[in-house]
């Protein structure tokens, strides 16, 4: 059976674009492996009408509301390979199955690379976090950290500042004498020393040990995780692959489109900044453009 799109992804931009691609009553398979991004977090804030509630149950929803549509088929399995064909496109399953559509959307999501330092992994989504305007909120007035990664990190502890005391930990890295001054203005205090480890009960952070073991008081730790796209179909497929400063970004136009025709993109893998919200709405785009171009050509 050929489908009409192959949607390789079932967080929040994959199901969206499914969404509206049922909603026209094309035959859409979307393929899932049940891990999204922010699977460590308990809570999603920010995205309209669901604030505060759990991303997992967000989407259990939209999934069920989903296989109500006749056109749609929701599997869940790895999509291992995927190459174009005359009229089509062929998608290999890692258990062996082979699919076939018109048209694909990848929507499978990045994979977080975390700094490796003890009691960062266990708290990561929790108390340890990326995105201020989905957590910070529930962290305001609090002591805050934010741990250097690049010279973006000034910027980012610049920005946290806005909702708490905020403390820039150069965990040894070298910073240059505007940047000190500038954190300097805002309120950002320094600290120099390399960082041994995080301490708290459970997913609480309570302190940063720092290896000199001097310790620093915080009950947040914003960082920047490399990131990187989590399946390789992107580069089977040849589509353009940019490396930002944050990690992996697939080049597509206003349309999600990606270099190759009739190979859209959406979600934190074609966009930067991220969030649920433009998740969502990236689907949107993808999805509608996805039935423009069945129907045109």
């Amino acid at each position: 059976m050929q489908h009409d799109t192959i949607v390789v992804g079932g967080g929040f931009a994959g199901l969206a674009a499914a969404t509206y691609l049922a909603r026209a009553r094309r035959s859409v398979h979307v393929l899932d492996t049940g891990k999204p991004r922010n699977r460590f977090a308990t809570a999603s804030h920010g995205f309209l009408g669901q604030d505060g509630k759990d991303p997992a149950q967000i989407l259990a929803v939209a999934r069920e509301q989903l296989r109500a549509y006749p056109t749609v088929r929701i599997t869940e399995a790895e999509a291992s390979k995927a190459h174009a064909r005359d009229d089509d496109f062929s998608v290999h399953l890692a258990s062996g199955e082979q699919l076939e559509a018109r048209t694909l959307i990848l929507a499978f999501g990045l994979r977080d690379t975390l700094p490796a330092i003890p009691g960062v992994e266990e708290r990561w989504g929790k108390t340890v976090l990326h995105c201020p305007y989905c957590h910070g909120f529930e962290f305001s007035d609090r002591p805050l950290g934010v741990l250097y990664r690049t010279e973006m990190s000034i910027h980012q502890a610049l920005l946290i500042a806005e909702w708490g005391p905020t403390t820039l930990f150069l965990n040894g890295a070298h910073l240059h004498a505007e940047g000190a001054e500038v954190l300097a203005r805002r309120g950002v205090s320094v600290e120099p020393e390399p960082v041994a480890r995080l301490e708290g009960n459970g997913a609480a952070l309570s302190a940063v040990r720092l290896k000199d073991e001097r310790s620093r008081e915080i009950e947040a730790l914003y960082i920047s995780p490399q990131s990187r796209l989590s399946s390789s179909l992107a580069e089977q497929l040849g589509v353009e692959i940019s490396e930002e400063p944050l990690g992996s970004l697939i080049r597509t136009d206003a349309n999600k489109m990606t270099s190759v025709k009739r190979v859209y993109a959406a979600g934190d893998i074609a966009r930067a900044p991220h969030s649920v919200s433009w998740a969502v709405a990236d689907g949107v785009t993808a999805g509608t453009s996805v039935h423009r171009a069945l129907v045109f050509g």
